[in-house]
């Protein structure tokens, strides 16, 4: 990339960043209404740590009914704990989301056993950071699977019904990732812009098909000190 292309594109970070700011100072003036999710059943991936197990804490603070799926047995166990303890109805699924297989049969033990899901965040995800030619072909295939094509298998599962209602909440937790490339994280980025563009692509078919009452919302965090990864802010 050349001088021209690199002031390019940082002027282009920086107004997004601007705007970001702008948007965040004027919703916290301005706040929207909140989403009434008490008694609604969320449905969250990843939610054995980190933005995970906070999210599911807000949603239990929220009086939400929690299904809960990680790969991690022991942070599984320590998230539902503290969701009971906010008075939440917990249930919790080890589930390896990048296992096709895995996620459609969990998806069928939690219509069959405990209802319709209503609102599906898809958090959980992964990442190796290095340069490319140093990533391993297996650490590649690990970050499409869980950062997009887990996506895809959750939101199949639960969508037809949510179709057939009108009614849903489909939650995409990408990245800043998915809008801006750094390097050494080749691979990762590739993800999140998939994730994102998953997200605006389901957006659009919703709507084409009439579906409005089915909302999807997108989360593209920078850095979050949540042991993700080692010194995020590096």
């Amino acid at each position: 990339m050349g001088a021209v292309g690199a002031v390019r594109e940082l002027a282009l970070f920086l107004g997004t960043l601007l705007y970001a700011y702008a948007e965040a100072a004027v919703r916290l003036l301005l706040p929207a209404r909140r989403k009434a999710v008490g008694g609604e059943l969320v449905l969250l991936t990843g939610a054995g740590r980190g933005l995970g197990r906070a999210t599911a804490r807000e949603f239990a603070r929220r009086q939400s009914r929690l299904v809960l799926w990680d790969v991690d047995t022991h942070g599984l166990r320590e998230t539902a704990a503290e969701c009971e303890k906010l008075g939440a109805t917990v249930h919790t699924f080890v589930v390896d989301c990048s296992k096709r297989e895995e996620i459609y049969s969990a998806a069928e033990k939690v219509k069959k056993d405990i209802g319709d899901v209503s609102i599906l965040v898809n958090n959980a995800g992964v990442i190796t950071a290095a340069d490319l030619l140093s990533t391993q072909d297996h650490q590649i295939e690990k970050m499409f699977e869980v950062n997009i094509l887990a996506h895809i298998w959750t939101t199949r599962a639960f969508l037809p019904t949510m179709m057939d209602n009108n009614r849903g909440h489909i939650v995409t937790v990408a990245s800043a990732a998915g809008h801006f490339v750094t390097s050494f994280m080749v691979a990762y980025c590739s993800s999140k812009f998939a994730a994102v563009g998953f997200h605006k692509a389901l957006t659009e078919e919703l709507s084409t098909l009439g579906k409005d009452g089915i909302k999807t919302t997108c989360l593209c965090p920078v850095f979050i000190n949540t042991g993700f990864v080692k010194n995020p802010s590096t």
